[in-house]
């Protein structure tokens, strides 16, 4: 009699999920471009002034307030550390917290850091505006911050570049237009190396690509709905939200939503929410 051996069944390999945490917080770090109110409070109002709005500088919400509605993050789980005249270093303008301060206090009051947590930085524009500030320096004081984020236990970053400073309705048509445009591509060229050197497999970092998309509105702003991209809205009748730029510097409301759509799909595209 011939007896056949059992057949054995083919072991399968189960494969590791990798599953996704969404975002549970969110820490804001920068200037004007991202501050909800904190010059405004301490000031007591006063600064910056109506026709802006509550605080912010511009004529509504502004992108990071955009990209916490996207991630579904109610208001205890956002803390803004952003100020209006901040720097990349310790002191901005008027004495307010440059983003080096806004990240030590943050660091100095945090004991422990969320792996979940989304950091966010966007900040140099004053630097050059209305400082003497260098490329190199300016990425070294954003190093200094990003390093201590990390070393305090930060796993997801999004960091924003500079705009065309040169293209902006107060520098456009000035002197220094050309150069504040070279500024502002140097930058961009060493944050994205510096970004590039911080890279390791346990750290996710979004980068926002700013100076692209204000050139593509100068260049196609019916794409985004705009008519104007070359002069301010504020003091005029016209509808802000055919406008790039609310003043001379800040964007409107409605750029400003576009800034935080575009944010909020690089980091679900980084970190994989989507």
């Amino acid at each position: 009699m011939i007896i056949s051996p059992q057949l054995q069944q083919p072991q399968k390999i189960v494969q590791p999920i990798n599953i996704v945490q969404p975002i549970n917080q969110l820490y804001i770090f920068g200037d004007s471009l991202s501050d909800v109110g904190n010059v405004f409070r301490a000031t007591g109002g006063q600064v910056p002034a109506a026709p802006y709005f509550q605080g912010r500088h511009s004529n509504g919400r502004v992108w990071v307030e955009e990209l916490a509605a996207k991630l579904n993050l109610p208001n205890d789980r956002v803390e803004n550390f952003a100020w209006g005249g901040a720097t990349t270093g310790i002191n901005g303008l008027n004495r307010v917290p440059g983003v080096l301060a806004q990240v030590e206090t943050f660091v100095q009051s945090q004991p422990e850091i969320d792996p979940q947590a989304l950091f966010v930085i966007w900040a140099g524009s004053n630097d050059y505006l209305f400082s003497t500030e260098t490329p190199t320096a300016s990425i070294k004081n954003l190093d200094r911050s990003l390093q201590s984020l990390l070393q305090a236990g930060a796993k997801r970053l999004l960091v924003a570049n500079l705009p065309d400073l040169g293209k902006l309705p107060a520098t456009r048509t000035t002197e220094t237009s050309a150069k504040l445009t070279d500024f502002a591509i140097t930058y961009n060229q060493d944050l994205k190396t510096t970004l590039d050197r911080l890279q390791k497999p346990d750290l996710t970092i979004a980068e926002l690509d700013v100076f692209n998309l204000y050139q593509t509105a100068i260049t196609d702003p019916q794409q985004f709905g705009f008519t104007n991209v070359t002069s301010a809205c504020l003091g005029s009748s016209a509808n802000c939200d055919r406008f790039l730029f609310w003043d001379g510097i800040h964007p409107t409301t409605a750029a400003h939503k576009v800034l935080g759509n575009l944010a909020f799909e690089q980091v679900q595209d980084a970190i994989g929410l989507r």
